[in-house]
């Protein structure tokens, strides 16, 4: 049976720093290896990217270059994923700068080098946002969901306990598929002690 996809990450909850795009973009090229140029350009709009008009070659590029975003977002060790950081910043350099796209606050972007093309455009955003994330987090603040059948990468927006499930909804399924096994097996067990 096939599942609906969990809702979407809200880009404009308080995260200025590009996360919840790297999230939706890793998912959808996980979910969908040939996503296409229409659909990549729907979720850079969705996140207020910069106003490229991708072609069936620039999609290919983002969805490959998206490989080393899924890496980074795949490790919960945070001395591998600050290597894979370092290793971006170092092979797509940018400038920093503060913009302000509209009905959000201002926040970092990079600004690549004018002949510069969408992988360096896209893997220089990813350092410097998962870079940020991590530096001031301290850890991987970001992760897959644990729902079973889900596996959809999350950001951890959170300040107490570590996030598990990539949504609210995730979260539920799996409380309730839990406490239906737990009454199952009391069931089982009041049943089975009733025949004694």
């Amino acid at each position: 049976m096939a599942q609906s996809k969990p809702a979407v990450q809200d880009p404009g909850d308080g995260n200025p720093r590009g996360l919840h795009f790297l999230a939706e973009l890793a998912n959808t090229v996980r979910e969908d290896p040939a996503a296409s140029a229409a659909d990549l350009q729907a979720l850079l709009e969705r996140h207020g990217g910069p106003p490229f008009r991708l072609t069936d070659a620039d999609a290919r590029e983002l969805r490959d270059a998206t490989v080393h975003v899924i890496a980074i977002l795949d490790t919960d060790d945070p001395d591998r994923a600050a290597e894979a950081i370092n290793t971006l910043l170092d092979r797509h350099p940018a400038s920093p700068r503060l913009v302000r796209l509209p009905g959000r606050p201002w926040s970092l972007h990079t600004r690549a080098p004018a002949d510069a093309g969408l992988t360096h455009w896209l893997l220089s955003t990813a350092a410097l946002a998962l870079g940020l994330w991590l530096s001031e987090r301290g850890t991987c603040a970001w992760g897959r969901c644990a729902a079973p059948g889900c596996g959809r990468f999350f950001i951890d927006t959170g300040r107490r306990t570590p996030q598990r499930y990539c949504t609210p909804r995730c979260a539920t399924r799996v409380r309730v598929a839990t406490h239906r096994a737990q009454r199952a097996a009391e069931s089982g067990e009041a049943s089975g002690s009733a025949s004694r």
